[in-house]
């Protein structure tokens, strides 16, 4: 979505993951995360590579001192809600230039991973874990 002329140009692009969401805006700026109204550094403070990860479509094409990403994010753990980040920011990019799709189709980032967790069976004690069995 392109904003008016004294408007600076804000893109949008939701991301899934699990049950992790997280509602990314792009907005021109210095290459800064913000998640929460908090600095990514601290929001992804237990591992760095979680930060790597979400600003990895802007680094694919080599924009990641251009825009600043905003981030809505609930649900979910940090590895769930970075991935969301991921795939927000890449929706975002495809936004902003429909050439971006196919460099960041090629390396993964558009793909909604299906995985999610496996709902608790009656008479099991997990999903799949059956109580033990002893035939005495």
């Amino acid at each position: 979505m392109q904003a008016g002329n004294n408007e600076r140009a804000v893109y949008w692009g939701t991301g899934r993951r699990k049950s992790a969401i997280a509602r990314v805006r792009l907005v021109p700026g210095s290459g800064k995360l913000i998640v929460n109204n908090r600095p990514g550094e601290i929001h992804f403070n237990q591992n760095p590579s979680y930060l790597a990860i979400a600003k990895a479509p802007l680094e694919t094409l080599g924009l990641e001192n251009e825009y600043d990403i905003l981030v809505n994010a609930h649900g979910g753990g940090l590895t769930g809600q970075s991935d969301a980040v991921r795939l927000g920011v890449a929706r975002a990019l495809c936004q902003l230039d429909p050439d971006n799709r196919q460099p960041l189709k090629v390396e993964g980032y558009l793909t909604r991973d299906p995985r999610a967790k496996e709902r608790k069976k009656y008479g099991l004690k997990k999903a799949r874990k059956a109580p033990q069995f002893s035939k005495r």
